[in-house]
């Protein structure tokens, strides 16, 4: 006689019948990207308008696409707030010719700052996940460029919660090596790997769950919306994915103080600019106590801490409610 699932688990049958259904559902994104604004290599700097005043630039994560904030009609965050704000998104794009022998300083000192710089005007730097990171060191580095910053999900102790798991992230890296090699850069189904391992149920469970939805609802067209997100990653410079890999998460050097950006050490308490730091009380990717440190450490920053997931806080059903009404609220007051 074979053991059941357990506690908590779900049954082989609905796993495979979430990702066959899943699979055949008919729901694709039709929105379309607004005006370009400025470019440079592989990215684009998007302008969502909105009435004159305090830009809110949107930078996102360096592996996954940028149009999460902008998923669908209805569950796009940027065409909220562009009725009240002018809202931009940096777009990454894909690593290229040039941008796979990128490292974060690359991507920091060199092209998010050229991004500001090219909106005219002071921004509100509002960085989602990884983003989050990269704005911190933006916002330190260029305080005659930045009014304001929200990070959405940043993590910064890496440690918090699960030393020995991070330290195992980071002591994959020799594995990866090989897998960088050939074109310089970390695969996306090497990337997908490494997310799989930091919540390794969550998948299996989630595609079950799928399996008992209603194929013709809302709540199935935004499961199929942001699982084709997930699965429409971008692969990761390999100097980039060496500093986040063994420095993030093996040295955990932003706790410690050991991170740096083109020569200087990214501190959030040497940050002037008002701050809003979401730490989204279910998030199973950047767990809360990886994300509260930054609230404690920038000055007079606000903490939000929103009853949601990493990615339901942004584009799921409850959004509205959980984030982008705060954070109007919050961007209103600068």
């Amino acid at each position: 006689m074979s053991a059941g699932p357990g506690a908590g688990e779900s049954p082989p049958g609905e796993l495979v019948a979430g990702i066959a259904a899943y699979r055949r559902h008919p729901s694709h994104r039709t929105l379309e990207d607004p005006p370009t604004l400025w470019a440079e290599g592989e990215t684009r700097l998007l302008d969502y308008g909105g009435p004159p005043g305090r830009p809110v630039l949107f930078v996102p994560s360096l592996v996954n696409r940028a149009y999460v904030l902008d998923l669908a009609e209805g569950r796009s965050m940027l065409r909220y707030l562009a009725d009240r704000h002018r809202v931009l998104l940096l777009d990454w794009g894909w690593p290229g010719a040039v941008e796979r022998g990128f490292t974060l300083s690359d991507y920091i000192a060199g092209r998010l700052e050229r991004a500001i710089a090219a909106v005219g005007a002071p921004v509100t730097l509002a960085g989602y996940c990884m983003g989050g990171l990269l704005s911190v060191a933006a916002a330190q580095r260029r305080p005659d460029l930045v009014h304001g910053l929200a990070l959405l999900a940043t993590p910064w102790d890496f440690h918090a919660g699960d030393a020995a798991g991070a330290s195992k992230l980071a002591g994959l890296l020799p594995w990866l090596e090989p897998l960088m090699a050939p074109t310089g850069r970390l695969p996306i189904d090497a990337i997908q790997t490494l997310f799989a391992m930091l919540d390794p149920g969550g998948i299996a469970a989630k595609y079950a769950g799928f399996a008992r939805v209603d194929p013709d609802s809302a709540r199935a067209r935004q499961f199929v919306a942001i699982e084709d997100w997930l699965n429409d990653g971008v692969p990761l410079a390999g100097a980039v994915a060496r500093e986040c890999l063994g420095g993030w998460y093996g040295q955990n050097s932003p706790m410690g103080g050991r991170w740096r950006v083109a020569g200087g050490v990214v501190d959030p308490a040497a940050l002037r600019v008002p701050a809003f730091v979401a730490v989204p009380a279910r998030d199973r990717i950047v767990p809360p106590e990886s994300a509260r440190p930054l609230a404690a450490l920038i000055p007079g920053a606000v903490l939000h801490a929103p009853a949601a997931g990493h990615v339901g806080m942004v584009a799921g059903g409850s959004a509205e409610r959980a984030l982008w009404l705060p954070l109007l609220g919050w961007l209103d007051t600068l």
